[in-house]
């Protein structure tokens, strides 16, 4: 176990000690000196739960009784399933990553409808035919509609799981290069509000804009990598200044605007831009330095791209950790097509995809059911 790893455990165990007032020599010779492998297993458990899955990898290779202990309390988070769409009919198909297995349901509920964006395990869906805008759980069939609404191709988000007190549906779509139009919307209310905005800098709205929701605010990525920030709270709409992306002369090539993604993590902002014959690359917005930082490493985190919304994820098994996972299978069902930033390649090799080729309706990463089998 590495030093570091074997201090922090060690301040860990002291901490708790001390909190919980546990006096493990009352029995011993004031002399005498425990050892770590005496440790109350109570108090093991409860030093071992508090670590990261890597931590806890590193505390299982001390001993047999770590080990044991180390398992017990492991928590391994489950990455998304991918949602696809059928062109017809009203069976969906979900995709399990870590299982390489796929599940077939029937939802005719959500017949000539088109999926908008995902989050918390719940979909935001719109029936062109009748300007329904809908919240749906496939894993539980709750569905939760909201007043009817135009929704063209701009692109649509909302903030939390519709259930949540505070759950905000959010749309923008521009109606000239300096002005937007941006409309919001909860559960319960009878219609949707729509202000116009003006922009000091040029922001064009498209479904192949991004957006995510992050830290209260929503913000969302023009085709030209501008970034747009609504704060729903203060009903304020700005450009921040902060310069688009750089990508290599290479991927300014046909649809390269259409293959890039847009993910939160704990307050940080990822984007992904791809290129049909080139590596993916990879960027952090610093909110500091008010630039994108090129990420060589993402530190162990997992992040799951689809076009209208992507995931992130920590503390997952194996090779998933510090990729990208896109939603394409090849192989027969059997493979996500990822990237590693380990490795520097795609997996499968050569199978990398031509993202801007591909419909944006087509598939979504969206939660798992907390109960596989009452799904399956």
């Amino acid at each position: 176990m590495p030093g570091r790893k074997r201090r922090k455990v060690k301040l860990l165990a002291e901490t708790i000690m001390d909190g919980k007032s546990v006096n493990t020599e009352e029995k011993k010779d004031p002399d005498e000196q425990q050892t770590w492998s005496e440790l109350p297993i109570e108090l093991l458990e409860l030093i071992v739960s508090r670590l990261t899955l890597k931590e806890n990898i590193c505390a299982s290779a001390v001993c047999k009784r770590w080990l044991s202990v180390a398992i017990s309390v492991r928590v391994v988070n489950q990455p998304p399933w991918i949602m696809y769409f059928p062109k017809s009919g009203d069976f969906y198909e979900f995709y399990d990553p870590s299982q390489r297995k796929t599940y077939s349901i029937e939802f005719p509920e959500l017949l000539g409808c088109r999926v908008c964006y995902t989050k918390d395990g719940w979909l935001l869906l719109y029936r062109p035919r009748t300007d329904s805008v809908f919240f749906f759980n496939p894993f539980t069939r709750e569905l939760i509609r909201l007043p009817r609404f135009e929704m063209t191709y701009q692109i649509a988000a909302f903030s939390s799981a519709p259930t949540s007190p505070g759950c905000i549906a959010f749309t923008v779509k521009h109606i000239s290069p300096t002005v937007v139009a941006i409309s919001t919307c909860h559960p319960g209310a009878m219609e949707w509000t729509t202000v116009n905005y003006h922009n000091r800098l040029p922001f064009v709205s498209s479904i192949w804009n991004k957006v995510v929701f992050c830290n209260g605010l929503f913000y969302c990525l023009s085709l030209t990598g501008w970034l747009g920030v609504f704060d729903p709270q203060e009903h304020t709409w700005i450009i921040r200044a902060v310069p688009p992306p750089k990508c290599p002369e290479n991927f300014f090539a046909k649809n390269w605007w259409k293959g890039k993604f847009m993910a939160e993590h704990k307050g940080d902002i990822f984007v992904i831009y791809t290129c049909y014959n080139e590596n993916p690359i990879i960027f952090k917005l610093d909110q500091t330095e008010k630039a994108w930082e090129e990420m060589k490493t993402l530190s162990g985190v997992t992040l799951f791209a689809s076009f209208l919304s992507s995931h992130a994820r920590t503390d997952l098994l194996g090779m998933m950790r510090n990729s990208v996972y896109f939603s394409k299978v090849r192989f027969y069902g059997k493979h996500c097509i990822s990237y590693s930033l380990d490795n520097c390649r795609y997996y499968p090799r050569k199978q990398c995809h031509d993202w801007g080729e591909q419909d944006p309706f087509e598939s979504i990463w969206i939660e798992p059911p907390n109960d596989f089998s009452t799904f399956i």
